[in-house]
């Protein structure tokens, strides 16, 4: 057996051991949303723009038990959804999770990523989180899913980062001393893990980023194993992360967690260092916000896509004027107030324009109106309507489409 296989071989025992996620089975779709799961709005994040269709083809690719996947098909009730995951224990609870909740009109396949060449066809959407990390060759898996991506695709990616997990991987070395040659028993790995925490100082910075950022989810044995006593895992940087993005062949689109890559978030109260960052490449002024927050960049998700993936940017009036608008599918509340819940469930509070021209985007299907006619029934501006874009809180249909 390879390297490569007995790494995978090991995964695959884990997973069986200890299926992940490990999230109640529910007899009805799960609550709430996230928007990268839905294609509406994870085109939408990436050009600027509602798609042209929605019947599209879309890849769980290291889907385990199945939380994501079930996720995808309440998500996108027109789309043909595949998993794929190399554990047949989790595999079996994602197909029963999806039996449960009335997620028909997907298929599960027992592959790895490198034997994604065996699905046929291609996808529109592919859905990659939590698993190139955790395989023994991420550019070779990476570089599979990219084959298997259609033109003007998208591919979001989910992997671990080495700054904001170091306590963990001090953790996960000192497991696996203690363990020695019973390393492999996973079960005697969380077993060891939950003594140590136990016996730690409660001033121990291992114990104190595991009570802080981690245990709520932790208290069960799927995710402490998933995280403490994983057999392969590769944290990364910008620089490595970088590196993985370009040997996929495919095209950075950004980060799906913008906020988090805002400068101005940690040094906006000194305006003149603003500035000097701006001489900054893109990936230069990533690394600077990863030093200077090194604990909020647990992890890299973001979009790749393949060309030619077409991209709005709503700058010309007579452009913005002609489109379509229409509320975003992934917003809670915001019909009973001008306060509510966005897409990544953070609280936003519009101006009472604002949220006008939102509820007068909620009209009748087959009688949309344009930006243009809308704002000749209420008192709001193009700027409103720029506002609600970039917040990802409307969708806007060229008017060619």
């Amino acid at each position: 057996m390879s390297d490569s296989q007995a790494i995978s071989a090991a995964v695959a025992k884990l997973y069986n051991t200890y299926p992940f996620p490990p999230e109640p089975l529910l007899d009805e779709p799960p609550p709430g949303y996230n928007w990268r799961w839905n294609w509406l709005t994870a085109y939408n994040f990436c050009t600027g723009q509602k798609p042209t269709r929605h019947n599209v083809r879309i890849l769980d690719a290291g889907c385990g038990t199945g939380v994501g996947t079930e996720y995808l098909v309440h998500l996108n009730p027109d789309a043909a959804i595949v998993g794929i995951d190399l554990s047949a224990g989790a595999l079996a609870v994602a197909k029963e999770r999806c039996q449960k909740s009335g997620a028909t009109g997907v298929e599960f396949h027992h592959l790895s990523l490198f034997d994604v060449e065996q699905l046929p066809g291609e996808f529109d959407l592919i859905n990659c989180v939590g698993v190139l990390h955790h395989t023994p060759d991420p550019i070779r898996g990476i570089q599979a899913l990219a084959t298997k991506l259609a033109p003007g695709g998208i591919l979001h990616i989910f992997v671990y980062g080495e700054l904001g997990r170091w306590e963990i991987m001090l953790m996960q070395e000192a497991i696996a001393l203690l363990q020695g040659d019973r390393r492999g028993d996973y079960t005697d790995g969380v077993q060891v893990g939950r003594q140590l925490f136990a016996a730690l100082p409660e001033e121990n910075r291992l114990r104190k980023r595991e009570t802080e950022r981690w245990s709520w989810e932790n208290q069960r044995d799927g995710y402490f194993a998933d995280m403490y006593v994983h057999p392969q895992e590769i944290d990364y940087n910008i620089n490595t992360v970088f590196e993985l993005i370009d040997a996929s062949g495919l095209e950075f689109v950004g980060f799906s967690n913008p906020q988090v890559w805002e400068l101005e978030r940690l040094i906006g109260k000194a305006p003149e260092l603003i500035e000097r960052a701006k001489t900054l490449s893109d990936r230069q002024r990533y690394r600077l916000i990863e030093l200077l927050d090194p604990q909020a960049i647990t992890h890299y998700e973001f979009f790749l896509a393949r060309t030619p993936l077409l991209q709005q940017n709503w700058l010309l009036d007579e452009n913005l004027l002609a489109a379509i608008p229409e509320p975003s599918p992934c917003s809670q509340g915001w019909r009973d107030s001008r306060q509510f819940f966005n897409q990544d469930y953070q609280v936003v509070n519009l101006t009472e324009a604002e949220w006008q021209f939102l509820l007068a985007c909620d009209g009748n299907p087959t009688q949309q109106k344009t930006v243009e006619q809308i704002l000749q029934t209420i008192e709001a501006s193009l700027a409103e309507v720029r506002s609600l874009q970039k917040q990802q809180l409307i969708l806007l249909t060229p008017a060619a489409q």
